[in-house]
């Protein structure tokens, strides 16, 4: 069904193969058109190590980073409402070490070094950190409902002061790299008691180059603060992180206080609520957007490829057939600036897409440049090929995918009742007031919009559009949102409001002006009594 060209017997493209999934035509398109480029021109020791398939069959991956005592551990029990193996939490730095919760039927500690060599899990090219990583990198299992969804990565607490002087035995930054270029999203946590960004959290977040578009920020413990002392100490937040992450957009920041404990300050509890509902959803919308996610960061891997075989071929070319090599080579990484300029005219490259300059200077010192591979526009063109036209049939066939069975959200734990019941955000507010109760909730202040009602000189017990218009208008709101509550008060559509309808329009005026949204549809609960069906049938009514 799927193909990436022209299809001819059998339903199979020229080379013979066909692809019934994403997953596999990503896997098939990097093992055949990228991986080639990757290994000619050492893509690997400079960069990232090649994908496995377990890269690309992984359930979608979060990965947790902050200071100490900020809270991370406690953070993935809140989602899980369960202990995970090899959990500690304390206010000292408790979390020594990589923990990978995921799912499993059996409860249970991997150890590091049995983990790297599990074909089925993402982490083989972990082994490349050594055993001072592994001895402190485990993967922790249990059957749990949000982990048939989604995987979380809990990182040791970085830290501060003259504990960031010790040296953890591996290198912190590259390790957290190797995570970042491989997770769905990113989540920084900070403590409002802890805006302070020490050099090896610094350090931490530079790592995470390029993978801006996965940054999340969580503000936790905000609950521990006034609202007074709460704006300050956002303020600060965002003033830190500017001076960190270099984007021109601001990074999502979401507040509230993540633990199953009594808030400590209730005054600003409504906005914690739709702060964690805004993150819930950020991650229960992880396994739809998985497949695109690897498209993305496979798309990325690419452009980097080819800059980075040019970069290889040009040095290759400089160098001398015989004598000076050492010299030249020694000339030729002072001049990376130049050459990486040089490059972007000549192939029309983005500066963006270039390796950081410091970095490559540093490793090329290893290497002999006499021995680097010349250009191969062979390589070069198969990936261009890829990139102009397998990518946008993989784009495709994600669209047909999800709409043949879309991937389920994530469900269990805290998602579990974050959206129903009486406890479920919004319930019993804005729109949604009075649908449990016998009365019509307008009725409650209808003495009061009839008192401006029969002011408008109603003609038969109905006021013209004009007239409702003048009144109308006294709330400021824009002539669009007006439009939109005279539909839905305007229950027989006849151009006119009688006084039930009238104080129906008041009532949505009064839902907007107090900030909440106004439905597409006038839900039963809304509609006024002398316009309802006789009989109420199950569903909505809609006023027509």
């Amino acid at each position: 069904m799927f193909s990436w060209v022209k299809q001819e017997q059998g339903g199979r493209n020229k080379d013979g193969e066909m692809y019934q999934t994403v997953t596999e035509g990503l896997q098939s398109l990097y093992t055949k058109k990228l991986l080639p480029l990757e290994e000619t021109y050492l893509f690997h020791d400079f960069h990232s190590p090649a994908l496995e398939a377990a890269d690309f069959q992984s359930k979608p991956m979060v990965l947790l980073v902050g200071q100490y005592s900020t809270g991370k551990t406690t953070f993935i029990r809140y989602l899980l409402e369960q202990d995970f193996p090899g959990m500690r939490i304390g206010p000292e730095p408790t979390t020594d070490g990589f923990i990978a919760v995921m799912h499993g039927e059996n409860e249970g500690v991997v150890p590091g070094n049995a983990l790297v060599v599990d074909p089925k899990k993402p982490f083989r090219k972990l082994n490349a950190f050594g055993n001072s990583f592994l001895n402190r990198f485990i993967c922790s299992q249990m059957p749990n409902q949000v982990l048939q969804s989604i995987s979380i990565i809990d990182t040791p607490g970085i830290l501060s002061g003259e504990k960031q002087r010790i040296s953890r035995g591996y290198d912190f930054a590259e390790v957290l790299r190797w995570f970042g270029e491989r997770v769905d999203r990113i989540i920084l946590l900070f403590d409002a008691h802890k805006l302070d960004i020490s050099d090896e959290f610094s350090e931490a977040i530079k790592a995470f180059k390029g993978q801006d578009d996965k940054i999340r920020v969580v503000l936790n413990k905000a609950d521990q603060v006034d609202t007074q002392q709460l704006m300050r100490v956002y303020g600060a937040l965002m003033w830190s992180l500017g001076k960190v992450i270099n984007t021109p957009e601001v990074v999502r920041v979401y507040l509230g206080s993540f633990w199953a404990k009594p808030l400590q300050n209730t005054e600003n509890r409504r906005l914690f609520e739709a702060e964690s509902q805004d993150l819930f959803r950020d991650i229960q919308s992880l396994p739809r957007n998985a497949a695109l996610r690897k498209l993305n960061d496979l798309i990325k891997r690419a452009r980097l490829a080819k800059v980075h075989a040019y970069i290889i071929s040009y040095l290759k070319k400089e160098m001398p057939s015989l004598f000076g090599r050492e010299k030249k080579k020694e000339e030729l990484i002072m001049r990376l600036p130049e050459i990486y300029t040089t490059l972007q005219r000549e192939h029309h490259i983005s500066p963006g897409d270039f390796p950081n300059v410091a970095k490559m200077q540093d490793m090329l010192q290893h290497y002999d440049f006499s021995k680097f591979p010349s250009l191969k526009m062979k390589l070069i063109e198969s990936v261009d090929k890829m990139l102009a036209t397998k990518i946008a049939v993989l784009m495709a066939m994600i669209r047909e995918e999800e709409s043949k069975q879309p991937p389920a959200m994530v469900s269990g734990g805290a998602f579990e009742g974050s959206q129903d019941g009486p406890f479920g955000q919004g319930y019993g507010e804005g729109i949604s007031a009075g649908a449990d109760t016998e009365d019509w909730i307008v009725s409650r202040d209808k003495h009061r919009y009839d008192e401006i009602f029969y002011t408008l000189m109603p003609v038969n017990g109905k006021i013209t559009g004009v007239n409702a218009k003048k009144e109308m208008m006294n709330s400021r709101l824009p002539n669009t949102v007006l439009g939109k509550i005279w539909k839905l008060a305007d229950c027989d559509r006849d151009g006119m409001l009688d006084d039930e309808e009238f104080a129906l329009a008041q009532h949505l005026i009064k839902i907007k002006l107090e900030g909440y949204e106004l439905p597409t549809e006038l839900p039963d609960h809304l509609v006024p009594p002398a316009h309802r069906p006789q009989e109420i049938t199950t569903g909505q009514h809609f006023c027509c």
